[in-house]
This record gives structure tokens, C-alpha cells and sequence, in this order.
């Protein structure tokens, strides 16, 4: 049997001088000194430095045998450290623990890697050994965050009178933008379930069902391919409402992030948040989540140069493209050879075909790169729109629109970090409104519904539905927090001919709306509410709140960038009897196997 501890490692003072205690933890690290043998005690609270003396031979020479990573109780009474040795950046600095005995639970041999934060271990090695990884300081602080976050997050929703209501995690598959998961069903041969991309449908259903305000915190899936702040399986704060427009929504959510902010950072942020279109933050920074902690908003030269004798300028204008520039403060001394390697950069990693500058700084004046092609009084111009002081820098940018704007949001987004534009110590919310309610798809050749097929359009463009969809905003919203999307909702379409309408759009005839949502049209006949909602993404905010880099980062068990977790080797091949009770047969299934063992 364990002993059960009195206290944990992070709880001890001065004030528990003399007292006799129990703790039980990790060896961190231990120091021999000449007879006295020091070792730092870890559990997930902090850490104790206790205190082997040789007076006691038979204790110590136990002691001996304590290495990183045994598991370890002891008996001991506090004492007060010598002033010498008191540790200030330690709770538990002031105090060590005399050791008078020792039970060693379980050794431990070398670790992989070095349990401690700042490591230099590939991420490939740390997620192989997960669970020796979830040990440094730095991850169990951000699972602990994250713990606080859920805690606080059901409160907020406590308090204002939500209902959180579990939905089911097999489905039907519906088309809602990404790969479903399909688990297959062995007591209905041939059929399968899906894992949900979002419980949408059913949260909607509820709505029907009457129960006004809904909250979840949920498990969502997507087979896609995946990046830094992408996963297969994600974790959501889902949310809907009946009988509420826009401003409802914004103003619950607002609520949440400020009890969210305060509770897990003890950060205070002030509502209402600021709110921008999609067309403005497309046109001003070449993306629908801008990052609106510093500047370098988008300067449109088109008008200046639609006439000029530099015909890439030309004509890139007349044929409907545009002219771009950003001014990057006190860069105007840049030399060739940077801006010949950012050239290069902005070309591999945005398309953009060139970069065009125009420089000032005390020596050369304004000076710009095509200066042979445009008269002085156009670059004149075109300082003065920049806003353009002497030491700056504007970086220009022409090309067909839209791509030309996501190319100069990419060259912004660089500059600001490489110059250390950002504020990285604030916290800038922001609401991107009127998006588009459908796009259209080259590919597919027919419109794709922006957000998903339930967003309701405008009401007032509804005559536009049909001859000029394209033109049609709906009433989405998305929340972004430093450049990320953290949320996207709508109000949702309630009628019943009206979300016909809208599959219709999307090229959904009538008997595949049946198909994949004739259980949704159904409830719609018996009375659905106005309804609308939002859902947050509690992995993407966790890891801007632990201001870590990578999604990974702040999930317990993650998947790698394929996928996969190497820790327990999953996926994986099943036995051949398992897949016969599913009546499934796969094509090459012993070849690959067999490569794989």
C-alpha cells in the first residue's frame, strides 16, 4: 500500500516548521554531496528538495539507489533551509524535508529524453512517449489551464441558463465540407455511422424540441489533412439559441471569452469587441482573421497607376486585377540583397510573380524600383497615399484579385513578425461579419455554401437568391482572436422552403436533401423556432492562451502531422475475423499488412 501523503510538493513553508509529513512523487534530480544526498521531489503540483543525511546508514544507503524518475514516499519532518540556500523562485524554496524514511514504489530506467521543459527532442520522439512527455512542467501546466478553462466555461453557461446537452457521436454521414469518419455497423451490414464534424443538425433539433438554450462541450471529427493548428479529432464549445438574432449571439460570446480570459490568465478584456465585414478585412488585410495587433493595413494604387507606362501596372488594372502596397516603418535603408532574398521568398511561399519597392532614406531620397517606368509626380502620389515617412519602406504588390490580396495578407503577416511589429503581451478580439453566403467552385462547377448549408442568407437579398447568388451576404459571424479563427456561427434558416431553396443552390436536388437531411426538413413541419449559434474551437484558443505554437501542444494524446499516435500505433491493422464480422473486405489487405510488420 501506498502512504498516503499529508501534503503535496508545492504546499510546504516555513510555516510547517518542525511538522511531520508524508509526501509521495517523482525523483526530479539528485545531487550527492559528500555523505548528504540532496533529491528534488516533483509531483504535479511543484517541487520539495528533501534530505538524506548519513547519520542514518541504512536510509542512506537506500538512498544510493534513487535515480531520475523513481517513484518515491517518504516520512520526514520540515526544517528550515540555511539562508544560503534558500530558493526564491520555489513555493517551496524556504524548506527542506528531513528524510527519516523512504519507500521506493517503483524504479525507473533512462528516460528518452530529459523530463524537464525547453527541450531540444523532436516532436516525433516526445509524442512516441506521450505519457513521459505530459511530465515536464510545461505541458501539465497547459493541461491544467485547459482544466480551468472547461471549469469556467460551464459556469458562464450555468449561470445564464444553458442546458448542456450530450449529442450522439454516431451519426448519419452528411456532406458538411470535410472527409467523415465512418465506423461500420455489424448489426447492419453494408451501412455505416459517421463520427460528427459538428453536432449541427442535432443541436438545431433541440432548438425544435424547445429547449431554447443549448451548450456542449464536444468531441468533433474531420478526416483532412492536417498543420500545426489542425487535428483529426477536436474539441468545441458548441452553442445555440432560439429566438435570438445576431447581436445575442455576440453578446453571449463576448461574455464567455471575458469569464474565460479572467479565469484561466487573469486577463481582462473590454466588450463589445471590434466588429469589421468580410469585404473590409479581405480589402484591408487580405484575410477573413486578420491580426489586428499591428498595422500595415493594405494601400490600393490601382487608380494612380491604371494609366501608366509601366504596363504590368497597366494592366494588371485593366484587366481587373489591383495594385497593392504596405509601408513598413523605418525598413527604407534595406539593402539589395534583403530585399532581393524577400523577393525570393514572397515568390516560393505567396505566388506572387515580383516584389516592388520604393524606398526612403536620407541618402537616396525616394527611390523606387520601377522608377524608370513611372514619372516622379505617380510615385509622388503614391508616397503620399502610403502615408509614407522618410525611413520607411512600401512594398508593392499587382495581381489578379482575390489572389493578389491573400498574397499581400501573407507578405504583411511576414513583415510584422520579422520586425517585431506584433504586441505579443495583447490579446485582440475581433467579429468578421456579412460573408458571402455561397462560393463557386471551378472545380465542382456549381456554388459551395461558405460556411454550411443551414446559414441563413440576408433576408432582405432573398429576391437575389436565385439570379445573382454570388451577391448574397449571410448571417455569419466568426470570432478571431490574434489571427486565428476561434469561432464561426450563424443564424440559421428555420423554414422549411427556404432551406430547400438553399439545397437547391447548392446542388442538392430534392432527393438527396431527403437522403442526407429529410430528418431535419421533417421536424422542420412542426414548428421550428428562429434559432442561431456558434461554435468555439477549445484546442485552437487553449493554445493561444499557453501562447504555444502547435495544437499538439495543449492535447493530452494528440495525432501527429499523418494522423497517427506513435505512442500506442494507431491506426492499425485488425484481425481478418474482425473485419468478416463487419462483412467488410479490403483490397491488398494481407500485402499491407504484411509490409507493415
Amino acid at each position: 500500500m501506498a502512504w498516503k501523503r499529508s501534503h503535496h510538493c508545492a504546499e510546504l513553508t516555513t510555516e510547517n516548521m518542525g511538522e511531520e509529513v508524508i509526501l509521495n512523487g517523482w525523483v526530479d534530480t539528485r545531487r550527492d554531496l559528500g555523505g548528504v544526498i540532496f533529491i528534488d521531489l516533483r509531483d504535479r503540483y511543484g517541487i520539495t528538495q528533501i534530505v538524506f543525511k548519513e547519520t542514518d546508514e541504512s536510509l542512506h544507503s537506500k538512498a544510493e539507489q534513487l535515480r531520475t524518475e523513481y517513484v518515491i514516499g517518504i516520512k520526514g519532518t520540515v526544517k528550515k533551509r540555511g539562508e544560503e540556500n534558500i530558493n526564491d523562485e520555489l513555493s517551496t524554496g524556504g524548506i527542506e524535508i528531513d528524510v527519516n524514511d523512504l519507500t521506493i514504489y517503483s524504479e525507473a530506467e533512462t528516460t528518452p529524453f530529459e523530463i524537464k521543459d525547453d527541450i531540444e527532442t523532436g516532436e516525433d520522439l516526445r509524442l512516441e512517449y506521450r505519457y513521459l512527455d505530459l511530465r515536464r512542467n510545461e505541458l501539465q501546466q497547459n493541461m491544467i489551464m485547459r482544466s480551468d478553462f472547461y471549469q469556467s466555461t460551464r459556469s458562464y453557461f450555468y449561470e445564464n441558463d444553458f442546458l448542456e446537452v450530450e449529442t450522439p457521436v454516431l451519426m448519419k454521414s452528411t456532406p458538411e465540407g470535410a472527409r467523415d469518419y465512418l465506423v461500420p455497423s455489424r448489426v447492419n451490414p453494408g451501412r455505416f455511422f459517421a463520427l460528427p464534424q459538428s453536432p449541427q443538425t442535432y443541436k438545431q433539433l433541440l432548438m425544435v424540441s424547445g429547449f431554447d438554450r443549448y451548450f456542449q462541450i464536444v468531441k468533433c471529427f474531420r478526416d483532412e489533412d492536417l498543420r500545426a493548428d489542425r487535428q483529426p479529432e477536436f474539441t468545441q464549445i458548441d452553442v445555440e439559441m432560439s429566438f435570438v438574432d445576431e447581436e445575442d449571439v455576440m453578446e453571449s460570446t463576448e461574455g464567455l471569452m471575458q469569464k474565460l480570459m479572467a479565469d484561466t490568465i487573469d486577463e481582462q478584456v473590454k466588450a463589445p469587441f471590434e466588429r469589421m465585414t468580410y469585404e473590409e478585412a479581405m480589402r484591408t488585410y487580405g484575410t477573413d482573421k486578420p491580426d489586428t495587433r499591428f498595422g500595415l493595413e493594405f494601400t490600393d494604387f490601382s487608380d494612380l497607376v491604371e494609366n501608366s507606362d509601366f504596363n504590368i501596372f497597366a494592366n494588371t488594372v485593366q484587366d481587373g486585377g489591383a495594385v497593392l502596397g504596405i509601408t513598413v516603418p523605418d525598413q527604407g535603408d534595406m539593402g539589395r540583397g534583403a530585399i532581393d532574398r524577400l523577393t525570393e521568398r514572397v515568390q516560393d511561399e505567396t505566388g506572387a510573380a515580383g516584389l516592388i519597392y520604393i524606398k526612403l532614406n536620407e541618402d537616396d531620397g525616394v527611390k523606387c524600383s520601377v522608377g524608370k517606368f513611372l514619372d516622379d509626380s505617380t510615385v509622388d502620389a503614391m508616397v503620399d497615399r502610403a502615408d509614407a515617412d522618410m525611413g520607411d519602406l512600401v512594398l508593392i504588390l499587382a495581381g489578379a484579385s482575390p489572389d493578389v490580396y491573400k498574397q499581400m495578407g501573407q507578405l504583411r503577416l511576414m513583415m510584422g513578425n520579422e520586425h517585431d511589429l506584433i504586441d505579443e503581451e495583447a490579446y485582440e478580439f475581433l467579429w468578421v461579419t456579412d460573408f458571402p453566403l455561397v462560393e463557386w467552385s471551378r472545380e465542382d462547377q456549381r456554388y459551395h455554401a461558405l460556411h454550411h448549408p443551414f446559414t441563413s442568407p440576408k433576408m432582405n437579398q432573398l429576391d437575389l437568391l436565385d439570379d445573382d447568388p454570388a451577391s448574397v451576404n449571410s448571417r455569419a459571424y466568426d470570432l478571431v482572436l490574434n489571427g486565428y479563427e476561434i469561432g464561426g456561427g450563424s443564424i440559421r434558416i428555420h423554414d422549411r422552403e427556404l432551406q430547400t431553396r438553399m439545397f437547391d443552390l447548392l446542388g442538392i436536388d430534392e432527393e438527396e436533401a431527403e437522403k442526407r437531411f429529410g430528418f431535419l426538413l421533417e421536424a422542420f413541419k412542426y414548428g421550428a423556432p428562429p434559432h442561431g449559434g456558434i461554435a468555439l474551437g477549445v484546442d485552437r484558443i487553449v493554445m493561444i492562451l499557453a501562447d504555444e505554437s502547435s495544437l499538439r501542444d495543449v492535447i493530452a494524446f494528440p495525432k501527429n502531422k499523418k494522423a497517427q499516435s506513435t505512442m500506442d500505433n494507431s491506426p492499425d491493422f485488425v484481425d481478418q475475423e474482425q473485419l468478416d464480422e463487419l462483412h467488410i473486405e479490403l483490397k491488398h489487405y494481407a500485402e499491407k499488412a504484411a509490409q507493415e510488420e
